[in-house]
């Protein structure tokens, strides 16, 4: 094989990937693509073994999620960002092994945080109830 040959090829695929849109492997998930392996997902982009999760892209074994973009083996965070390892994140950004974040960025192992500053667990429940309310979320 020449490198003229190895490089149509390489574009022929490139382009028949970045066009498709099925989801292999995928169980009872609706308006999904380029999803793989999920279940029970709606409206997801390029998502892998994800279950039930809602607007998330480019998300990998995530369960419960909604409208996360990269996040990967995180559980029950909305719109958060590049976080893995983490469960019950509100808008948060970079967190690593992180529960009960709301609008942190960059955390790791932290639990109770908001805007990056610590909470007791009956202080971060009240705040976050009413930011949930006034942000709508």
């Amino acid at each position: 094989m020449t490198r003229e040959e190895f490089l149509t090829r390489w574009a022929a695929l490139e382009r028949a990937f970045e066009t498709d849109r099925a989801n292999p492997g995928c169980y009872s998930c609706t308006a999904c693509e380029a999803c793989t392996s999920c279940m029970f997902c709606n409206d997801c982009s390029r998502c892998y073994r994800c279950n039930y999760c809602v607007g998330c892209v480019d998300s990998s074994q995530c369960t419960r999620c909604e409208r996360c973009e990269n996040c990967h083996l995180s559980a029950y965070s909305i719109e958060s960002r590049n976080c893995t390892q983490s469960a019950y994140l509100i808008r948060c950004i970079g967190c690593s092994d992180c529960t009960y974040c709301f609008g942190c960025f960059g955390l790791v192992r932290k639990d109770f945080h908001i805007l990056n500053e610590p909470y007791s667990k009956t202080e971060y429940f009240e705040v976050i109830g009413k930011l949930r309310r006034e942000l709508r979320l």
